[in-house]
């Protein structure tokens, strides 16, 4: 492990989150249902509000018929979601292989992050209080509260270059891990 000191070497930029990402995409407009076995339903609710991991109990998969192309709703290494409404709006689940094949629902959007940059790294900047802030005034509705894909896109945040991004990234995943454990 590498003390912060000997990892930021390089200037940072302020960058819009849209920046970071090739797209933005809604999820699937389908039911849950049983768990057919294969694959896996992500729903706001399967995000766990403190870790942000993906919550393996009581798995469901999205009601549709997986004979038709539903690829662009499976979420691949490098996506992130974000959830866009209601009281958890703002909450966040970096995709993670092991957690098998996901397909996210529709009140979820996915972005896909860019190579040029670490998801690690912009995942870890959505557990930030300026990310928190963002969201409270972002969200603020007539009615129930919500960010769209336009609005995520318009965060800022400070990045450096890739590479100490992905050192970065590591030692706060390892903070992470080692408080999920003593939890």
């Amino acid at each position: 492990m590498y003390p912060l000191s000997m990892i930021i070497n390089s200037t940072w930029e302020q960058r819009k989150l849209g920046e970071c990402m090739n797209s933005f995409a809604y999820g699937l407009n389908a039911a849950a249902k049983e768990y057919d076995g294969m694959h896996k339903y992500i729903r706001i609710t399967d995000i766990d509000d403190e870790t942000h991991n993906f919550i393996q109990s009581n798995l469901t998969s999205p009601d549709i018929d997986f004979n038709m192309d539903v690829s662009d709703y499976k979420l691949n290494v490098g996506d992130i979601v974000f959830a866009r409404t209601g009281a958890s709006v703002g909450k966040t689940y970096l995709y993670n292989p092991n957690d098998g094949d996901l397909y996210y629902a529709g009140f979820l959007i996915r972005g896909k992050v860019k190579e040029d940059c670490d998801a690690g790294f912009i995942y870890q900047n959505t557990l930030t209080k300026d990310y928190d802030s963002f969201i409270k005034i972002t969200s603020q509705r007539s009615g129930q509260p919500g960010v769209n894909s336009k609005e995520y896109a318009t965060f800022r945040l400070n990045i450096p270059c890739k590479d100490e991004q992905e050192q970065i990234s590591k030692v706060l995943n390892s903070l992470d891990e080692l408080f999920t454990l003593h939890q």
